[in-house]
């Protein structure tokens, strides 16, 4: 399997993951997710009254280094960690 392949695989086991997932890792997810699929931020950072716009734009921006591959294989290893965790505490 291919890393495009494991990394749709595993966008599709993150919609699973349990309703006790915090914010934080949902953002970290979606920044990782954000950079892998669409690359650096193309869009300006949302006005201060948008409070979960800009905490999802904030996430993107601190991923923005990262190739496509490199996003793509940190998202996977952070829903291996989640769905574990989730694993140990059920």
């Amino acid at each position: 399997m291919g890393l495009k392949e494991e990394f749709e695989e595993y966008t599709e086991k993150a919609k699973t993951l349990p309703a006790s997932t915090t914010n934080d890792d949902k953002l970290i997810l979606y920044g990782l997710y954000k950079q892998a699929t669409v690359g650096p931020v193309n869009t300006s950072r949302p006005g201060m009254f948008n409070l979960k716009e800009k905490a999802k734009w904030d996430a993107w921006k601190a991923v923005e280094g990262k190739s496509s591959e490199d996003a793509m294989n940190d998202y996977i290893t952070k829903v291996k960690q989640l769905q574990q965790a989730a694993g140990a505490s059920s």
